[in-house]
């Protein structure tokens, strides 16, 4: 089935960032058995060709009629030499089944994004990434996404296969428990944006549950992007010891966000653009599904990465996203501006955290980690510990550090807190730190860096310095590793939540 240039459709949809193409007619495949007498397989083979400028979305319509046991799919796409810094050929997939392709429906059955160019969803089964489940009759999509599309343009090749028979058990997924032993009140160690085989990761989930344990990590999320397929696979990895969250890393046009903790098995869609004006009803569905929302590497240079969507529907952000690069340096900049408004009066201030976005060999897990203050070691306290920004963050669980700021009269506020003394009466910042050798301690306030102090060799001491409500409306700590590049400071290795000073 040959599919001409898309040009007049692309400049009707291109609005709505969404192009469908005819239906792929399968109709009464089923009846028509083979020389045996079983059912038969089928397959239709679609070429098209996309032009520069395709909307983000292009549905491929599938008839599938009774009878089908398996619903298999591949696809390729050219890839031409393009001129330097131009962008070339990058398609992603993904489906619908007929329950319709309405964005946060019923009917999403899959997404791999371009980790992989071939697939299949059955009742018993589906490849990582897809969810089991029955292969119904009516109108299934396809959904390609051409992420970047060269000056020539994109030629594409879908193979639609269905296999008959009987159609076989959907398997009742097991869910991670919400809640884990613990250790009772206690700063607990996490990572929650990872990715496995179940979306663009090259890890299972067995192998990351025992990469977390040896980091040294308490709970951790699954957040692949565009996907809940990860949620059931973690069975028989979580324990006493490891508590272990669903999510997902909603991946737009614009930016990701993680969403911490949703309920599992709940789906948040993706298919929108900051122009769209939509992300305040998607971050509502977020909260709806008991998650929370976090920008993820809002400045990070990969196309699409860029967070576009602003700040004010965020429950924390990531500002530290793996191993620390000058992209984070960006983010702490622009989070701590966020700070200074909040200072002002001007809203609401967004805890930081700090994830390690890991996703294969030499990924590591637990770079960095956010370490939380929480009640236990359950989804709802985890949460409430990093919305009231009782975090810091950690390049790894060799680091431990404890900061205060303590007034005249005995006061103390720990992180995330706010110290309520007169604007005039002295106050202490405290730092302990160990695990950071040839490391140097920093206080950053609204006006800026104000002290730094080298640790001994050893990596541990005990850092403080004095100011006032008057001269510093907050004060928070960073661990830095020597620069290494000129007029940069250098990498970081823990750095903490503010303590407000002064009355509000």
């Amino acid at each position: 089935m040959e599919r001409r240039d898309v040009l007049r459709l692309t400049a009707v949809a291109g609005a709505a960032g969404v192009l469908t193409l005819d239906t792929v007619n399968f109709a009464g495949a089923a009846d028509r058995p083979d020389g045996d007498g079983s059912r038969r397989e089928e397959t239709r083979t679609v070429r098209g060709h996309l032009p520069t400028g395709a909307p983000d979305y292009v549905y491929l319509p599938v008839d599938v009629p009774d009878g089908v046991r398996e619903l298999a799919v591949s696809y390729t796409y050219d890839k031409p030499a393009v001129p330097v810094g131009t962008n070339g050929n990058a398609c992603d997939i993904g489906l619908f089944d007929q329950r319709g392709t309405v964005p946060g429906g019923p009917g999403f059955r899959g997404w791999s994004g371009g980790a992989r160019t071939e697939f299949f969803v059955r009742a018993d089964d589906a490849t990582p990434g897809y969810l089991p489940g029955p292969v119904g009759p009516g109108i299934w999509h396809i959904a390609l996404g051409p992420y970047t599309v060269a000056p020539q343009g994109m030629t594409y090749e879908v193979t639609v296969t269905l296999r008959y028979g009987a159609p076989g058990e959907t398997p009742k997924p097991v869910y991670p428990p919400q809640r884990a032993k613990g250790r009772g009140r206690a700063w607990y160690r996490g990572d929650s944006h990872l990715h496995s085989v179940y979306s663009d990761g090259k890890r299972t989930p067995a192998q990351i549950a025992a990469l977390a344990r040896a980091a040294g990590l308490d709970f951790i999320t699954t957040t692949e992007h565009n996907t809940t397929s990860a949620h059931r696979a973690w069975e028989g990895l979580w324990g006493d010891d490891l508590l272990i969250l669903t999510g997902e890393e909603i991946t737009t046009r614009n930016g990701h966000v993680v969403a911490m903790g949703t309920d599992p098995g709940v789906f948040i869609d993706w298919r929108y653009r900051a122009r769209d004006n939509a992300f305040g009803r998607y971050a509502r569905a977020i909260r709806r599904a008991g998650g929370l929302v976090i920008p993820a590497h809002p400045h990070a240079t990969c196309i699409g990465c860029n967070w576009k969507f602003g700040l004010n529907e965020a429950d924390a952000v990531e500002v530290w996203n793996g191993p620390y690069t000058p992209d984070d340096e960006v983010t702490l900049a622009e989070w701590d501006n966020t700070l200074v408004a909040h200072a002002q009066g001007r809203g609401d201030w967004l805890p930081a955290v700090g994830h390690s976005d890991a996703h294969r060999d030499p990924d590591v897990v637990g770079l960095p980690q956010t370490v939380v203050l929480a009640e236990d070691l359950s989804r709802q306290a985890i949460q409430s510990g990093i919305r009231a920004g009782r975090v810091w963050i950690a390049e790894s669980a060799k680091v431990e550090l404890a900061f205060s700021v303590t007034g005249g009269r005995g006061e103390h506020a720990g992180i995330g807190e706010r110290l309520r003394v007169d604007r005039a009466s002295p106050v202490t910042a405290r730092l302990e730190v160990s695990g950071a050798p040839g490391c140097t301690v920093r206080f950053v306030t609204d006006q800026g860096l104000r002290y730094t102090a080298a640790l001994p060799a050893s990596g541990a001491g005990t850092v403080s310095w004095r100011t006032t409500p008057d001269n510093a409306a907050y004060v928070r700590a960073e661990v830095r590793h020597p620069a290494t590049a000129e007029g940069l400071p250098g990498s970081m290795a823990a750095l903490t939540n503010p303590v407000f000073l002064g009355r509000p």
